[in-house]
Formats: C-alpha cells, sequence, structure tokens
C-alpha cells in the first residue's frame, strides 16, 4: 500500500512531466534539503553525405579527402543523452553521457558504448569536475540537425577544472593539454578569464586563455623506430588567446548568434582543427561563426549558418554552411530537416549532406 508521501512524490512527478519543457528534467523532492533531478533526450538522425569529403556522423574541424567522390547514408541514435542532477542544500553533482562512445557493429547490432560528457560537483560560487570550459558560451551555438552546427567556428570542449564565478565574472584553471607536443610536460594549468553581460536584448561573454605549451624535440640521429618518436627534450612556450561569442534578441522570437575567435587557441576551437604545435611552432587560429534563427510562428523555425576557421603555421582552412527548419509537433517532440557543406578549402574538397532529425526531450 503507498504511503501518503509516496503518493505526493508520484503526483508531483506526474505534474511536472506534464508542464515540463524542451531541455527541462523532472525534479523528485526526497526532502527540504535533497532533491533528485533527471532529464536528457532520444535523438534519431538520418544523414546522406555526398562529395571528395569522406563520410562522418556530423562534421568537425578535422576532415578527409577522398580520391575520388562518395555517398553514404546512415541512420543512428548515438547523440541521446541522459543526466542526473543531485542537490543537497548548496552542494549539486551533476553527471550525464551520451552514445558517442565509439564501438557499434553495423553488421548486427550496432552496440554504441557510452561516455562521459559532464560530471562535476557544485558548491556555491565554485565547479569541480569535467564540463564545458569557461572559454566556452553555449548559448551561442545554433539550432542544428547536424551535431552543434559548424564546429569549425566554435569553441566546443568539456575537460576537468576548477571554476569561480563572483558575479559577471568567471575564472578557472582547466586541464593542460599540449595537442602536437610534449604532453609528458604539461605541468601548468590553463588559465580562462570570462566576463559575461546579459539583458533583456541577450547575452554576450568575452574570454581569454593563457597557457603554458610544450614542443617535442626529437633526435633526428636516432635511427631506431621504437625511440625515433621520442621527445628528448621540451621547450615551453606562451600561448594567448580570445574570444567574443553571444546570442542577440532580434525581431519577435528571433535571434542572431555569433561567435569570433583568433590567436593561439589550438585544440579549444574546431572540433580537431589544428593542433596547439605544428613542430616546435605555436598554431595561430582565425575562427568564427554566424547564425540567425528566425521563427515563422510559435512553433516553426529556421537556421542559417556560416563558420569558418584557418590556421596560419600549418595552412589548414575549413568552412561550414547549412540551412534548416525545425517543428514542434509537441512540446517535448520536434522535428527537423537539415541541408549544408562542408568544405576542406586549403585541398579544394567539400561535401553536401542532408540530415533529418527527430528528438523527444525527456
Amino acid at each position: 500500500m503507498f504511503t501518503n508521501k509516496f503518493k505526493k512524490l508520484l503526483l508531483t512527478t506526474s505534474l511536472l512531466a506534464a508542464t515540463s519543457v524542451a531541455q527541462a528534467g523532472y525534479d523528485i523532492e526526497l526532502s527540504d534539503e535533497d532533491k533528485i533531478s533527471f532529464g536528457g533526450y532520444i535523438k534519431v538522425d538520418a544523414r546522406y553525405v555526398d562529395g571528395d569529403v569522406a563520410y562522418k556522423p556530423f562534421w568537425t574541424g578535422a576532415g578527409t579527402k577522398l580520391a575520388q567522390d562518395a555517398s553514404q547514408f546512415n541512420i543512428f541514435a548515438n547523440e541521446t543523452r541522459f543526466n542526473m542532477k543531485y542537490t543537497h542544500g548548496d552542494v549539486m553533482g551533476f553527471i550525464e553521457m551520451d552514445f558517442w562512445g565509439g564501438g557499434g557493429n553495423e553488421i548486427v547490432s550496432n552496440s554504441a558504448n557510452p561516455r562521459i560528457r559532464h560530471a562535476f560537483i557544485k558548491y556555491k560560487d565554485v565547479v569541480a569536475g569535467q564540463t564545458w570550459s569557461t572559454f566556452m558560451n553555449t548559448s551561442a551555438i545554433p539550432e542544428s540537425a547536424d551535431f552543434a552546427g559548424a564546429t569549425v567556428g566554435l569553441v566546443f570542449i568539456r575537460q576537468g577544472q576548477v571554476r569561480y564565478t563572483m558575479g559577471n565574472f568567471q575564472v578557472a584553471l582547466e586541464n593542460p593539454e599540449t595537442w602536437g607536443g610534449d604532453t609528458a610536460n604539461d605541468n601548468v594549468p590553463d588559465v580562462v578569464a570570462r566576463y559575461n553581460l546579459k539583458g533583456d536584448w541577450g547575452s554576450v561573454s568575452f574570454s581569454a586563455l593563457g597557457r603554458q605549451v610544450n614542443s617535442c624535440v626529437k633526435d633526428s640521429t636516432d635511427m631506431n623506430i621504437n625511440t625515433m618518436n621520442n621527445c628528448v627534450d621540451s621547450n615551453s612556450e606562451t600561448a594567448i588567446g580570445g574570444s567574443i561569442a553571444g546570442r542577440i534578441n532580434t525581431i519577435g522570437k528571433d535571434d542572431f548568434r555569433f561567435q569570433f575567435h583568433q590567436g593561439e587557441v589550438g585544440r579549444y576551437v574546431g572540433v580537431g582543427f589544428t593542433k596547439d604545435m605544428v613542430g616546435e611552432k605555436v598554431e595561430e587560429t582565425t575562427a568564427y561563426l554566424a547564425a540567425y534563427r528566425h521563427y515563422w510562428n510559435e512553433t516553426l523555425r529556421s537556421t542559417v549558418l556560416y563558420g569558418s576557421a584557418k590556421a596560419d603555421v600549418s595552412g589548414l582552412e575549413r568552412s561550414q554552411w547549412s540551412i534548416n527548419i525545425f517543428e514542434n509537433l509537441t512540446k517535448q517532440l520536434a522535428v527537423g530537416f537539415e541541408v549544408g557543406q562542408f568544405k576542406i578549402d586549403e585541398q579544394n574538397a567539400d561535401s553536401n549532406y542532408a540530415q533529418l532529425s527527430m528528438q523527444y526531450v525527456l
């Protein structure tokens, strides 16, 4: 037989389920101080890619040019995710997983492995654990069927960190990693400072990044295949970069989202676009993204976007554009269709893509 307390719990949960909106979770009150929340979404994508850039389930800053054009079609649900949050007074713990962890046999079961996205503890104004870098402004990510949309122009990175927030100002010590260099000597945390402005007009963030990166000096006389790639020395360099990003409300429910990043930002920008070190030189990157979302009515909307990134030392250059349309069939269920193109500009290669998505928010 149900107790009165448990009946109240079921009723509260049912009401929350009936009134939740997109990206909201379900809250279960355990006591005056304790609460458990869970949420996430199920997303199914049908994706077609055609051209001389190899198929990817979503575009990133890295890409492979093919010897000749190819076309590929896939249906998958890897972006599906689940999260849980436990709150006890001023303390909150959050964990989230999705299914981009690899694995999956397309011949038999497509059993993709789960992976950790976020795992952090928040106490008052301090956050410790793995989550989005403080250098990143998530409100400036456009709505798209392709995961995150034009990642070449985005700051897009999750990593371990300790962050302190004081009003509109944030400062963090984050995990160091010299991609393309001597990671064995990454002994100084990356430092990020950010200032946020917010109002009825929208929001804008100004971020600065400072870090130590280490080049790997190899022994050119070593002909032993087992040791020739080992670092015999490490040179430390200071890398500095900046970012401005935001979302500006325009007409009605429309908004304009933008990002601009410049400097020695390396792995922080473009999702694998370019390394922090190219040989013994620190890479310098310029990247940007612009996206406009228009609401045709209360539930039907479209986003047109363009993103680009260019690296000075390596000479890499990538760009992507897309246009889409999304409709909310219910408060929790949305469908969308998107077309676009991804380009490896310095190799004169490109692929067109079309993607149909259905997303059910838990």
